[in-house]
């Protein structure tokens, strides 16, 4: 199994870290040229939504991941990766891929000050840690098929729509593999 890691911007190089440890390779995904290998999910890392989705554009890599999202490729969108997925983004027009159908409030927790670590329950997985950054949190969801996965003081901080998940956090800063695993299982099931 092979993931390609957007890497033009933010956290992705914990990503790797992490996906390497757990024995799976990687491709960053630098360049529109990079989106012609092989891999069989996506991971969207944490860092500034705004920057990512420009250099997407500008790389012009945005139209053929868009598309291949759409045709199920398997996501993980961290943090700025989970704006990145939304179809709306609370008080801002901006809408980047727009495949994921949830509405998202950007630095809902505050700035750098507001970052903060805690524990929740996860469906399917248990209770992980959960490491915030200037977090979003999911403000609505659109449909019935969107699955919560998990909130913490109420707010929606996780999400699955089909084979894309959504997380506010960052489970690549923390020890815990349990949520990349439920992402590998879901790339799996989808190149069985």
């Amino acid at each position: 199994m092979r993931i390609g890691v957007l890497a033009v911007q933010g956290a992705f190089a914990e990503h790797i870290a992490k996906l390497n440890g757990m024995g799976v390779d990687c491709i960053e995904l630098r360049q529109r040229a990079d989106l012609e290998q092989c891999f069989d999910g996506l991971i969207l890392p944490g860092g500034e939504s705004t920057v990512q989705g420009k250099l997407l554009r500008e790389l012009q890599m945005f139209e053929p991941l868009r598309d291949r999202i759409g045709q199920g490729l398997p996501v993980l969108a961290t943090c700025a990766g989970l704006i990145l997925l939304a179809q709306r983004i609370a008080d801002d027009e901006t809408v980047w891929l727009g495949t994921l159908p949830v509405c998202v409030r950007r630095n809902a927790y505050g700035r750098q000050l507001g970052s903060f670590h805690t524990e929740a329950q996860m469906e399917g997985i248990g209770t992980v840690p959960m490491t915030f950054i200037r977090a979003p949190y999911v403000e609505s969801l659109f449909g019935a098929d969107t699955q919560i996965l998990a909130r913490v003081d109420g707010r929606i901080v996780a999400v699955q729509y089909g084979n894309q998940i959504g997380v506010a956090f960052h489970p690549e800063l923390d020890e815990d593999d349990r949520i990349h695993e439920m992402f590998l299982r879901l790339c799996r099931q989808n190149s069985a």
